[in-house]
């Protein structure tokens, strides 16, 4: 795999953009990817420069940056090459992120995140471009395992630069570097890239949580990341979306709102997703930041892609202030947003390419994705479909045991010849017995396929299946389902 991946910190510069009232469920929306550029060799992070040139620059692997522009296509000579200082060996290492600095039209500066040579420490560099010139800023020893790098960076509306790093890598944290202070591994940074403090060529700032802290890195401003590949700062609430990549149970995406951040513990490796991992990690004084959303590899993927929020104008009324991400194994484009309990809704609203790596925004807020093999770039749609399936249920529980019954309606306007239906039950739900179906359960993830007499729906007809199922304490329902990989309306 490649990615086996209250102090405020950032105050808004702006009150959010509205959101329509009309915006649809998550199940009506419907993404898709078209491509714009071929022959990227191994594409791994993009930034957009607000220059009014329209460009995206995205990074290569091995440790080049080509330019895309939409009129001229893909220059085929990169803008930088820095193959010379990085250490692309192994599957994970190699140029991994990219930042524009917040006056980039005038200093022409860039940051990236690499694997340098010759010890695949990950380091922070800083790349002038009109000098064609790196000087590394920060590194961190990366020497005993070549995968879980992090490095993504990107600056906050606090003019900060923050920088994710990997907890080394093998499996299982075996350095228990994610609970762990002194040590930059399995962390967020925060700093200063504007100045030098002393012998640092960047500073602390002072109101990082750790500051002055015996024992403590000062860089640090979020730490228990296993591998927080990608994350991204939603700039009209100064929130962090983080997705962290999984152990092999859980993948899990956090949101961790302005005024939570600083010092937040997302748990590793305590915790993986919502379940313990190693107990001998876990503190009982600890507070722990809890995942909004967790998946399994049981849906098919395999590592959590971190994306964005959308912020365009172009498909405001359907996503405005949606997050949406991906997983570089499954072809799913997830969609989270919260809801006014302040819970989040889920769905799967379409298909990416295979093998994204990562997510980018122009400055207007448009949405483009990189894929790994065999590398390209693709620009982001969306449209309001409605659901061809609904689901309804009701539910019957007791003691340690439920039962849940399903009807399914076709919703659209073509029959449905052979029906697939999927979703996760909850944590500690174990199937007992079926009826009406050919049920499987792998993992928290079921696939239920029609039986010999019920294969066929008609438009505006439905058919009915259930299961018994036992628990340890989360009787709750099915929230999202999909039909023939189509995602179905939920009747609650």
């Amino acid at each position: 795999m490649l990615l086996a991946l209250s102090l405020p910190l950032l105050a808004p510069l702006s009150a959010p953009p509205a959101v329509a009232a009309a915006v649809p469920p998550l199940e009506e929306i419907n993404a898709t990817a078209t491509q714009v550029a071929f022959g990227l060799r191994r594409p791994t992070a993009i930034a957009a420069p607000d220059d009014g040139t329209k460009r995206l620059f995205i990074t290569e692997k091995r440790g080049t940056v080509r330019v895309y522009h939409p009129d001229t296509g893909l220059a085929q000579a990169p803008i930088v090459d820095i193959t010379a200082s990085v250490d692309e060996s192994g599957n994970e290492r190699g140029l991994l992120g990219i930042a524009l600095a917040p006056d980039f039209a005038q200093s022409q500066d860039l940051y990236l995140a690499y694997t340098a040579l010759p010890d695949g420490a990950v380091t922070l560099g800083r790349y002038r471009l009109d000098e064609a010139r790196l000087e590394p800023l920060l590194a961190q020893e990366h020497a005993e395992h070549s995968n879980h790098n992090g490095g993504q960076i990107t600056f906050g509306t606090d003019g900060n630069l923050y920088m994710s790093i990997g907890d080394g890598g093998a499996a299982g944290d075996p350095f228990d570097t994610g609970q762990r202070l002194d040590t930059l591994l399995g962390k967020i940074l925060r700093v200063d890239v504007r100045r030098s403090c002393g012998e640092l060529a960047y500073c602390i700032p002072a109101d990082n949580p750790f500051v002055g802290v015996a024992g403590a890195r000062g860089e640090i401003w979020m730490y228990g990341g296993r591998n927080p590949w990608r994350f991204s700062v939603d700039h009209a609430t100064g929130s962090m979306w983080v997705a962290d990549v999984g152990q092999g149970r859980w993948e899990e995406i956090n949101h961790v709102k302005a005024g939570q951040q600083a010092g937040a513990n997302l748990g590793w490796s305590c915790y993986e997703g919502l379940e313990v991992f190693d107990q001998a990690q876990c503190r009982a004084d600890a507070t722990y930041t809890k995942p909004v959303f967790t998946y399994s590899p049981h849906t098919g993927g395999c590592a959590v892609i971190g994306g964005q929020v959308y912020r365009g104008k172009q498909f405001a009324d359907l996503v405005g202030g949606t997050y949406i991400a991906a997983d570089y194994c499954y072809m799913t484009v997830w969609a989270l947003r919260e809801n006014a309990a302040g819970g989040y809704a889920a769905a799967e609203i379409g298909e990416m390419p295979t093998q994204v790596t990562a997510f980018g925004a122009t400055p207007e807020g448009e949405l483009y994705v990189v894929n790994d093999l065999p590398g390209g770039l693709h620009r982001l749609s969306f449209a309001h479909a409605r659901p061809t399936c609904r689901i309804a249920y009701t539910t019957r529980t007791w003691g340690v045991g439920m039962t849940v019954d399903l009807t399914i309606t076709n919703t659209g306007t073509a029959p449905i010849n052979g029906w697939t239906l999927r979703f996760p039950l909850g944590r500690g739900q174990s199937v007992v017995s079926d009826w009406n179906t050919d049920l499987t359960q792998s993992g928290d993830m079921v696939t239920a396929v029609n039986a010999g007499h019920n294969g066929s729906i008609a438009p505006g007809q439905s058919v009915t299946m259930g299961y018994l199922a036992s628990h340890t304490g989360d009787a709750s329902a099915p929230t999202r389902f999909t039909l023939n990989r189509d995602t179905c309306a939920v009747t609650r």
